[in-house]
């Protein structure tokens, strides 16, 4: 086998769960950068639309006192560390619900788009990252290309849906000059609301093609040849959880089989509280076979199968108990245990009208 990395005609199987799992580990996710860009321009929304007229009023009073008392102001010395610490309280406080919005809003737009990844691979220091001839790969690759028109898509569409939607505004911000401040904040904040609705509309639409687009070209981009596959199960035959798991998986598809087969039993005899043994006859077979068996919560379920589709259950516990120990499933009674069966199985079949086993 070449050395080279297998090309992407050779990539005919599906990434298998482990390749998937393996990926996520070292941060390689599929990650949509326009999902982003719309969840933090609906965040933007948001805030302009709840918080303008409030963020308004906290500026607009240290921002007057400033303008018509600009002549009395000390900006020397201690005076101006005082005025400028108000003005910066001032500020942050202003800009902290905008600025805890915007990052919640970061932080769903990932999260919608893969479970948490907690890996240090990403930003890991590689010769690759400060190559010049790798950088100059990546800045002319086709990814960069396609990368660079979608930008310029997206940044055309979305100035003409700025334009569209502010354009029959024009003659009304040519009056706003000499209008009052307070309709000046309105008119701007509802000229605001529309741009900012148009332009998540666009958005949207861009962002669905491009999650649909980078999910396509990741899962194309981790697909298999057939020769790892092969290689990869080989790897997880050995690994002693995957062995464990499909030794649990192959129990727990014994274990419905076997429920599966109480309702047909001839008799489920138990120990009350710790066995439960269902056996199966007619006249047919050579000797009884046991098609179920359990202790303590899988006796209990056989049990309540039993009582739910109308099987005898005997209660005997020694036999109960030598039969669970004696016989497994889908085998039949041994030979020593014969004349104890037939007695229970002669009884249970004495209440209908048919005939009873006898051991040879």
């Amino acid at each position: 086998m070449s050395d080279e990395a297998p090309d992407q005609e050779s990539k005919t199987e599906d990434p298998s769960s482990k390749k998937l799992e393996d990926a996520h580990k070292k941060g390689d996710v599929a990650k949509s950068q326009e999902v982003t860009t719309w969840f933090m321009l609906l965040g933007s929304a948001v805030t302009f639309a709840l918080f303008a007229p409030w963020t308004s009023a906290q500026l607009a009073e240290p921002l007057r006192l400033i303008i018509t008392n600009a002549d009395q102001f000390d900006v020397t010395g201690a005076g101006f560390a005082g005025f400028f610490n108000g003005l910066a309280l001032v500020m942050i406080g202003v800009v902290l619900v905008p600025l805890g919005v915007l990052a919640l809003c970061g932080v769903l737009a990932n999260l919608v788009q893969h479970k948490p990844v907690w890996s240090i691979d990403p930003i890991t220091p590689k010769l690759s990252k400060i190559s010049p001839l790798s950088g100059a790969k990546r800045l002319f690759s086709s990814e960069a290309l396609v990368n660079f028109g979608k930008g310029m898509a997206k940044i055309g569409v979305v100035g003409a849906v700025v334009v569209a939607v502010a354009w029959p505004e024009r003659d009304r911000l040519d009056t706003l000059m000499t209008a009052d401040p307070h309709l000046i904040l309105a008119a701007f904040q509802d000229l605001g609301i529309k741009i900012f609705t148009a332009v998540l509309l666009v958005v949207t639409a861009i962002a669905a093609v491009d999650l649909f687009y980078v999910r396509h070209k990741w899962w194309k981009q981790h697909m298999m040849t057939l020769q790892e596959t092969r290689e990869e199960y080989k790897q997880m035959e050995g690994d002693p959880h995957v062995k464990g798991r499909i030794r649990q998986l192959r129990q727990e598809r014994a274990r419905k089989r076997m429920m599966a087969a109480v309702p047909d039993a001839t008799v489920v005899i138990t120990n009350p509280t710790h066995f439960a043994v269902a056996l199966k006859y007619d006249k047919s077979m050579r000797a009884p076979q046991c098609v179920a068996k359990g202790a303590d919560a899988v006796a209990l379920r056989i049990r309540a199968i039993a009582r739910e589709n109308d099987v005898p259950i005997v209660e005997n516990p020694p036999l109960a108990r030598a039969l669970f120990a004696a016989v497994d499933i889908d085998e039949t009674v041994p030979p020593e245990h014969f004349k104890a069966v037939a007695e229970v199985i002669g009884f249970v079949l004495r209440l209908k009208p048919q005939g009873g086993w006898r051991p040879n």
